[in-house]
């Protein structure tokens, strides 16, 4: 059945079949060539695997997003991160950076954090003299925190799929984001000054005070988010409906620019992203059941332990499979898949499964701007109506500089865990 399986999913994807329907055509094949399963199966497993309370939070979170996109905030973020680091050389790349990742601790989405920003910065970033390859290429790059700063599409999906507490993955992400971002920060600036470029970026800085003034209802939304979860208010999932809530209170009440009017259609776009992830999540649960029922865990554990002996063989031989996986297969379904098979492996190394699900998402998340299937990539591209090749050659600055963050990620694993063990007195 094994064979069948692998055999089946990777002739769908080379025909082009959509991920889910590849997903679940390859389960069907599988138990079909099987038989003694009843395809019964089928519709039981994929009903369970979307049958979960924590699963709730992704719906709800896309939506926030949604709201907040439509609701003046990704505005008021965009200025404030200007008025911080927007008066120096290269300051409005770094802004990019900086507002994406205020954004994302409100988001949850790396593609919303890329139109929603990209839509303000891209153009005034061309406006100021950056090439237009390199203003996308920041974008695209700096969208990714909207993985790894809580809260975080992906990183509830791994909680849901290894039995990891969301709210402790959510507090892992905070070291791993705040890295990353400043490692982009890092290198657009020096990118900016060795080039000659953004010397005009302090033009039209806003006022911090005024900036800081009109963002802190849009800065209220994150601290509601993560103050609730761990003062014991709500759940995550709980925390998501809040995040809602939040959201419409913020652009209606305060910022007045969400209107009744809108809401449809902001509904509408969060019924069609929230049914594509649900698509894949019924079809993985079902594709996983499958392989697991089959042994195959077993014998991948095995063949690890067999070939890798240490842990740092192991989390580098684990680095590589991902990334080459994050090139060519949806986020979602690389979590669903991947980390049931892979995370009780990582345990058996050593390896807190908190840890593993931060490598394992920051992995993905390079996989979201580089070549054939980043998402955030193509996102980037159609705000800069570029073509993705005229990116690549600026971009590779940008995917050394996260994958060298990640390498500092997979072997120090306090930047992870330092906040279990400060806030929640958590010790791995």
């Amino acid at each position: 059945m094994n064979a069948a399986l692998a055999l089946s999913v990777a002739i769908f994807f080379l025909l082009g079949v959509p991920i889910a329907v590849a997903i679940g055509l390859a389960s069907v094949i599988g138990i079909e060539v099987q038989g003694r399963l009843p395809l019964l199966l089928v519709a039981q497993r994929m009903f369970t695997g979307v049958d979960s309370f924590p699963l709730m939070a992704i719906p709800l979170f896309i939506l926030a997003g949604n709201l907040m996109s439509a609701g003046g905030i990704s505005h008021r973020l965009v200025e404030l991160a200007k008025s911080i680091v927007g008066g120096i050389q290269g300051g409005l790349a770094a802004s990019c950076v900086l507002t994406c990742m205020m954004f994302a601790s409100v988001s949850g989405s790396s593609v919303a954090t890329t139109f929603a920003i990209g839509a303000i910065l891209i153009p005034a970033m061309v406006k100021h003299g950056y090439p237009a390859p390199m203003a996308a290429s920041v974008q695209a790059s700096s969208a990714e925190l909207g993985v790894l700063i809580p809260p975080s599409i992906p990183l509830i999906l791994y909680g849901v799929s290894t039995d990891t507490s969301i709210g402790q993955l959510f507090l892992a992400g905070i070291g791993p984001g705040f890295l990353v971002a400043g490692s982009l920060m890092a290198l657009v600036l020096i990118l900016c000054r060795l080039r000659g470029i953004g010397k005009t970026d302090g033009a039209d800085r806003p006022n911090l005070g005024a900036a800081l003034i009109a963002a802190l209802p849009a800065l209220i939304v994150p601290f509601v988010i993560i103050g609730g979860i761990y003062s014991g208010i709500f759940t995550p999932t709980e925390a998501s409906a809040a995040a809602v809530a939040a959201a419409i209170l913020v652009g209606m009440v305060f910022y007045r620019e969400l209107k009744a009017k809108d809401l449809p259609a902001i509904l509408k776009s969060t019924v069609i992203s929230t049914s594509a992830i649900m698509l894949i999540i019924s079809a993985a649960s079902l594709f996983s059941f499958l392989i697991t029922r089959s042994g195959l865990p077993n014998e991948i554990a095995a063949w690890f332990k067999d070939m890798f002996e240490s842990r740092i063989a192991f989390l580098l031989a684990v680095n590589i499979l991902l990334l080459i996986v994050g090139m060519f297969l949806e986020t979602s379904a690389a979590i669903l898949v991947l980390a049931p098979i892979l995370a009780p492996i990582a345990v058996a190394y050593g390896v807190d499964p908190v840890h593993f699900g931060l490598i394992i998402v920051v992995n993905l998340a390079l996989g979201m701007i580089t070549p054939p299937l980043g998402v955030n990539l193509f996102a980037a591209c159609a705000v800069a109506k570029l073509p993705v090749e005229a990116i690549i050659p600026q971009l590779i600055w940008f995917v050394a500089t996260v994958f060298g963050a990640l390498m500092i990620i997979t072997y120090v694993p306090a930047i992870t865990l330092w906040p279990m063990q400060t806030i929640l007195g958590i010790t791995p």
